[in-house]
């Protein structure tokens, strides 16, 4: 397989120390067997997703997005921009097609950046990475990959909202997108393609402020998973499997359930699947522990 190269936005919360900084291991460790070359976009910023309509104005917000794909052009020029976190991605696109429909805002965004040297041209395609692997590398190119088959493992694909809407990934439904469930299978576990929370909101956004909210959805989402005998989630997005994971003993106690399933990343199941040891797959940085993969891991 060739090695194929792209401009890589990691986002905060991927940073070392963060919440999902094992996503960024295991997607560093997928992509090391997948032939894949991450150059990571210099000094990159925040993409605002969160602290950006909170206050400031819209300019601001969409400005911070426009400075890392000015940076990604002018480092990694030719190559397509990919990030991991859904709400980057999110936010990094909107930002591109927002500029590119309104020749006002991005003559005042050139502005802002010509003040850090930075010009923007913004031809630049923004992807996730999941687009990268279901696009570009395929299922049966991934499937040829693995060297310890998932086998044995139930798994729901939990694409969650902003993976999905309003951009998504092309050629899949919206009420209904397959690609985790293919993912699974391509790496010998069982997907449950019926599994009719996978693109339900997990509350994020809620989950501070009106809490009681936001674990009613993450309630709706485990107890799905548990009624078709998921041994695990798989998610793309950071948020969702930071709130489907680390609130399911708050819901216990609130509810008398007994919640105890493990959410994880795809990069994970790959790294694994490839071969690679559960340090590699980041499994230490899990709440609630995968046993079944660690096992599968240590084999």
């Amino acid at each position: 397989m060739a090695t194929r190269e792209y401009s890589f936005y990691p986002g905060c919360s991927s940073q070392k120390g963060a919440s999902s900084s094992n996503y960024l291991v295991s997607v560093e460790t997928m992509c090391e067997e997948l032939d894949i070359k991450l150059n990571t976009i210099p000094d990159w910023n925040c993409c605002s997703a969160s602290i950006g309509y909170a206050g400031g104005g819209e300019l601001p917000r969409l400005t911070l997005s426009a400075r890392n794909i000015a940076l990604s052009e002018e480092h990694n020029p030719d190559q397509e921009i990919v990030a991991t976190c859904a709400a980057c991605w999110l936010s990094t696109k909107e930002a591109a097609e927002r500029l590119n429909d309104d020749p006002d805002m991005m003559a005042e965004a050139n502005i802002a950046l010509a003040e850090a040297g930075l010009k923007l041209t913004n031809k630049t395609p923004i992807r996730h990475m999941a687009e990268v692997l279901v696009e570009d590398i395929g299922f049966d190119a991934i499937a040829a990959k693995v060297t310890k088959p998932l086998e044995g493992l139930k798994i729901a694909g939990y694409v969650g909202c902003q993976t999905n809407r309003p951009f998504g990934i092309a050629g899949e439904s919206f009420e209904n997108p397959v690609y985790l469930d293919k993912m699974v299978d391509a790496l010998g576990a069982d997907s449950v393609p019926d599994y009719e929370k996978k693109v339900q909101c997990c509350g994020g956004a809620l989950a501070f402020s009106e809490p009681e909210k936001s674990q009613e959805l993450i309630k709706g989402i485990l107890e799905s998973a548990y009624d078709h005998g998921a041994d695990m989630i798989v998610t793309p997005c950071p948020v969702c499997q930071m709130n489907v994971e680390v609130y399911q003993g708050q819901i216990n106690d609130t509810h008398g359930t007994k919640f105890d399933m493990p959410v994880l990343y795809y990069s994970q199941l790959m790294s694994v699947a490839f071969g690679r040891s559960a340090k590699d797959a980041a499994l230490n940085g899990q709440i609630i522990k995968s046993k079944q993969l660690e096992e599968i891991a240590g084999k």
